[in-house]
């Protein structure tokens, strides 16, 4: 069950894969007992093996799934789904296409909420593989990540993140490293394609190490899970979790860590307001610059009509951002705009309880923003861009989307 006063963060300083999610959370305190029941409504074989390891000075859990041997008998040898491919070598593809996976979740006799985050999880990743790849998400099959090992990887994290019940998760800015990786597609570059396309609007800050930092089951799990990307944020800190990657040189133990704690007090944040005047703007090429602009970072933008010197119509466009995501906001409004000067300035906000969810509705799943007020009460507003692709999908109108979106939500407030 939810607890809107728990937080949860993921210090994401050397990278982060769906096995160091799922081995940070247990040795935050998740029972892996809970889990094994909870996984075993899949139908799949497979056993978990969870190891204490040390990664540079720090101790961490390392998670490996094992699944039967190729070729072995019902009830014979395990080996480690989370091998490593040899340089050169293109691993073993067991693949599924997403719609498989999907069949298999909704078949799965486990938690709608688990199986809810684990289908958005795979939406994300069918997505960005969609794009890569120049398909549609039915088209797309999954090779490493259609395995046993990353579908328990997945649903897995789903259920931990339900056992932790945080109302609210964040992550700090993406640690990428460099190089290459041996894939089911070949050598790629890294980050590779799907992982770069999953972090798009992602922070990221660059690392000197020549290795996969970021899988792309760990970037569809920040991105379908993830709250806000920030630092650590105020709170009075409960557990502490370690999940350890593969053994990797490099200046930084490879292992994910966990925060797990409650609201230290009111909801409030910093935000940086970059503002510049335009009075040579086209106003229809506005539409484009929002999007450039909200895909650098962007909280929110708005535009303002003014009258500026020697009486010229113009416009002030106002940018909401993150600290951390001032300079790609302002080279954005460079890039995209008439902007000859950016003026910033922070502020202190205070915000609403909020979280982004998904809920199911006769047209297709809705993502929609759920927002607390102070009296404890609650209200829903659906995305606007969901509700016109449902609409356009389904040829009906867009206020019956939504209002099905509404009802939906109000039905699945905890």
């Amino acid at each position: 069950m939810t607890n809107r006063n728990c937080v949860l963060h993921f210090d994401v300083f050397s990278g982060i894969a769906g096995n160091m999610v799922l081995a940070a959370l247990v040795d935050a305190g998740v029972s892996r007992r809970d889990l094994q029941a909870e996984l075993a409504g899949l139908g799949l074989d497979f056993r978990f093996r969870i190891s204490k390891v040390r990664r540079g000075v720090l101790a961490a859990r390392y998670l490996d799934v094992l699944v039967p041997k190729p070729g072995a008998k019902a009830g014979g040898r395990y080996v480690s789904g989370n091998r490593e491919p040899k340089p050169g070598h293109r691993p073993h593809a067991h693949g599924r296409t997403f719609a498989q996976i999907r069949s298999l979740l909704q078949k799965a006799k486990i938690a709608g909420p688990i199986r809810d985050r684990s289908l958005a999880i795979f939406e994300e990743l069918a997505r960005a593989e969609a794009r890569v790849h120049g398909t549609t998400i039915d088209e797309v099959h999954f090779h490493e990540v259609g395995a046993v090992d990353a579908i328990i990887d997945i649903v897995g994290t789903a259920a931990a993140l339900d056992c932790v019940g945080a109302g609210r998760i964040t992550a700090s800015p993406v640690a990428l490293g460099h190089g290459t990786v041996d894939t089911a597609h070949g050598r790629l570059p890294l980050p590779a394609p799907a992982t770069l396309e999953l972090l798009r609007g992602i922070p990221t800050v660059p690392v000197d190490v020549a290795w996969e930092t970021v899988t792309p089951t760990g970037a569809a799990i920040l991105r379908a899970c993830v709250d806000a990307f920030e630092p650590l944020p105020a709170m009075r800190i409960d557990e502490i979790g370690h999940g350890a990657g593969r053994d990797r040189p490099g200046p930084m133990p490879n292992v994910l860590r966990a925060v797990v704690g409650r609201d230290a007090a009111a909801s409030k944040d910093r935000i940086v307001v970059l503002e510049t005047h335009l009075d040579d703007l086209v106003p229809e090429h506005f539409d484009f610059l929002m999007e450039r602009l909200f895909e650098a970072g962007a909280v929110d933008v708005s535009l303002q009509h003014l009258q500026m010197k020697k009486n010229r119509p113009g416009f002030l466009v106002r940018a909401l951002a993150r600290p951390s995501d001032r300079v790609s906001v302002a080279h954005a409004l460079f890039a995209h705009s008439t902007a000859i000067g950016v003026r910033t300035a922070e502020w202190d906000r205070i915000v609403l309880d909020r979280k982004e969810r998904r809920v199911e509705t006769p047209f297709g799943r809705i993502r929609v923003k759920q927002v607390w007020g102070l009296d404890g009460g609650s209200s829903a507003s659906p995305e606007y861009d969901d509700c016109k692709r449902a609409a356009e999908r389904h040829g009906v109108g867009l206020r019956e989307v939504v209002r099905a979106a509404e009802d939906a939500a109000r039905k699945a407030s905890p």
